[in-house]
């Protein structure tokens, strides 16, 4: 998908994570189309993102066929900017950009069975 910039940006993403909801949350601040691979309802996309990133963290974020491995929603932000691709909007992200996932998102994924634990 081609955003108003004609930048190709594709998201690997978890469900729930704050992280990826940082993601997200700059997507939708700068009002950016973007390709969105969940790698939890998707294990083939998790191995397509680890072949193509050489790592298993998320979120990833491929834009205009660079990858951004394991980053948080503001260094995808400060990477856009620095590469003159947005400019800056005005007004905060719907949502924090730069934290982990709170005890309710993990609890959704334990329920999902998304998370599993070293000594399981």
């Amino acid at each position: 998908m081609d955003t108003p910039n004609n930048i190709e940006i594709t998201c690997y993403l978890k469900t729930f994570c704050g992280w990826s909801e940082g993601v997200r949350a700059i997507m939708r601040k700068h009002q950016l189309n973007f390709e969105e691979k969940d790698i939890i309802k998707n294990p083939a996309l998790r191995w397509e993102m680890e072949q193509k990133s050489g790592q298993p963290l998320s979120p990833c974020v491929v834009v205009n066929g660079e990858m951004l491995a394991d980053v948080s929603g503001d260094e995808v932000e400060a990477y856009l900017l620095e590469k003159g691709l947005i400019g800056n909007a005005e007004g905060e992200a719907d949502a924090p950009t730069d934290s982990a996932c709170t005890d309710a998102q993990h609890a959704a994924m334990a329920q999902q069975g998304t998370i599993r634990f070293i000594n399981e």
